[in-house]
């Protein structure tokens, strides 16, 4: 004699494996987005490029990969910028030469700069020449720098716009290679002589930065008191967002949407990848 078994699930008309089903999947999508959330506060971040002010390292319309641990975390490391972390957390200062992501002292905006002072430097500048605790940095004079024109890149006032036999517009710039006591080295372009190539020394005070953009005379930054859009002056240490590591994409800002070979031709496929 063979004996029935009732289900119970099946006679209570109830589907719990369905409802499990849906619960595990609500846990997932909620764990992605705080892991995701986490990712983004403390770990990386993405940033775009909408200026010059870093020419020739950085290009309008570089998008890069900031990391969010060195320089410690605050709610400016949150997006939106949460109030949910008091202070500043495993406090860390750059060192000179880092490409530093900041929040803009008075509009509140990202901002990218250069870091060349610290707390305890004096900085100066005298007929474009960088002075840091009385010496002068060394400079050596590269090729101009050559960058084409495109929907996001114009010749600025300080370079020679050249017609190239491919039909191209190329803008010149004037370039030259700075290096700091540690020895690190970067790129600067110069228009030529300009008030800003002088700014009367100034002693860094505790917990500042003294920032510059690389495109010296068309930067606005710590030679310039702070305004919305503008200037930043010496900036907190608690303004810190992140430290720039990688350029993960790039476009000349030619791609249009309804022209799909045009997503291509815009890409800078030879900046993706490069290191900071």
């Amino acid at each position: 004699m063979v004996e029935k078994t009732q289900n119970p699930e099946a006679s209570s008309g109830q589907k719990p494996e369905k409802q499990e089903t849906a619960g595990s999947f609500l846990r997932f999508i909620l764990l992605v987005a705080l892991g995701a959330l986490a990712f983004r506060s403390f770990a990386f971040s993405l940033f775009n490029i909408p200026s010059e002010s870093m020419l020739p390292r950085l290009m309008n319309g570089d998008y890069l990969i900031a990391s969010k641990w060195p320089y410690g975390f605050t709610s400016n490391s949150l997006p939106f910028d949460l109030p949910l972390i008091p202070g500043r957390w495993f406090a860390s200062q750059p060192e000179r030469g880092d490409i530093v992501i900041f929040k803009h002292p008075v509009d509140g905006t990202d901002y990218v700069k250069r870091a060349i002072g610290l707390p305890g430097d004096t900085v100066e500048l005298r007929n474009g020449r960088v002075i840091l605790n009385g010496k002068r940095l060394p400079r050596e004079k590269l090729d101009d720098f050559l960058i084409p024109v495109s929907a996001n890149t114009r010749c600025s006032w300080g370079a020679k716009s050249e017609h190239q036999p491919d039909g191209r517009i190329m803008c010149r710039y004037t370039r030259y290679q700075e290096r700091l006591p540690s020895g690190r080295t970067y790129e600067t372009l110069d228009f030529g002589r300009l008030p800003q190539d002088d700014f009367p020394e100034i002693t860094v005070p505790a917990g500042n930065m003294f920032l510059m953009g690389d495109n010296r005379d068309n930067s606005q930054d710590s030679r310039f008191m702070p305004t919305a859009g503008g200037g930043v002056g010496l900036v907190p240490q608690g303004l810190l967002v992140g430290r720039a590591e990688t350029i993960v994409f790039s476009t000349d800002g030619g791609a249009e949407l309804l022209r799909p070979g045009s997503w291509f031709s815009a890409t800078r496929w030879q900046r993706m990848g490069d290191g900071l």
